[in-house]
């Protein structure tokens, strides 16, 4: 029988699993140790958190904050790849149009999509829209410039060969020019699906009644300080594995 041999693979992580236990140990030093009896920082401490997760999970919010919180994340990234990968293409396609309106998409990339928090509460009321918005606005721009930069990088020998052979500009651009940019493509969706989870949990913030960001504000008005660090430690999990999930469909692709 054969048999993997696994002691690289454990090595590996290694390091990892060392680093995250130093970060919790100096976290514990910081809100233990070092923090005054009296001091509120006590509240904050990591042996906290476990227990304020599972007063969370026993109160029957935690699951469905996330699972509200993912559902206008996935619409929100839909959204953005839905517009940015065909503005990217434009962009790349046409130099003339690039030049034209680059000093407006530099405009608007460039302000914080938290920004747009009042125009879009006042366009579409509280809700999910809103926050929906605040999330496609985020995560559109480096799809859309990771999209334009990849049509730019294009040998222009390859669009030759394709027309010479009489493609037409459907078939260039499906034959041709996704192909070649499908990498550029996909770090701008994972880097704006980053983006997005960083903006959805203060846009979950403007009035709404669920997810994540409300969790957080709804914890800090009871007091529940264990519940405001617990809810954070689930932020940055799950963030950490839509960014790995996302790396492994999208390198598979």
């Amino acid at each position: 029988m054969n048999t993997v041999d696994t002691r690289p693979r454990t090595a590996a992580r290694l390091p990892r699993l060392a680093a995250v236990a130093a970060a919790l140990l100096v976290w514990w030093i910081l809100t233990d140790l070092v923090a005054g009896p009296e001091s509120l920082l006590r509240e904050f401490g990591p042996q906290h958190v476990p227990g304020a997760a599972g007063e969370l999970f026993d109160r029957g919010v935690l699951v469905p904050d996330i699972a509200v919180s993912m559902w206008r994340l996935l619409v929100g990234s839909v959204i953005a790849i839905t517009v940015g990968i065909p503005l990217g293409l434009l962009l790349g396609l046409h130099a003339a149009t690039e030049q034209a309106v680059a000093p407006v998409v530099q405009f608007l990339r460039m302000i914080s999509p938290l920004s747009w928090a009042p125009i879009a509460v006042a366009l579409f009321g509280i809700g999910n829209q809103p926050v929906i918005f605040l999330v496609a606005a985020a995560s559109v721009w480096p799809i859309v410039l990771n999209t334009a930069a990849g049509v730019r990088a294009i040998d222009p020998g390859l669009l030759l060969v394709a027309r010479s052979f009489g493609a037409s500009r459907r078939e260039q651009l499906s034959a041709v020019i996704l192909p070649a940019i499908r990498a550029q493509v996909q770090t701008g969706i994972r880097i704006g699906l980053g983006i997005a989870w960083v903006v959805l949990v203060p846009a979950e913030m403007l009035g709404v009644r669920s997810g994540l960001g409300y969790q957080i504000l709804n914890a800090r008005d009871q007091l529940a300080y264990d519940q405001v660090v617990a809810v954070i430690v689930v932020i940055g999990v799950i963030g950490y594995a839509l960014d790995t999930l996302s790396r492994v469909i999208l390198d598979r692709r």
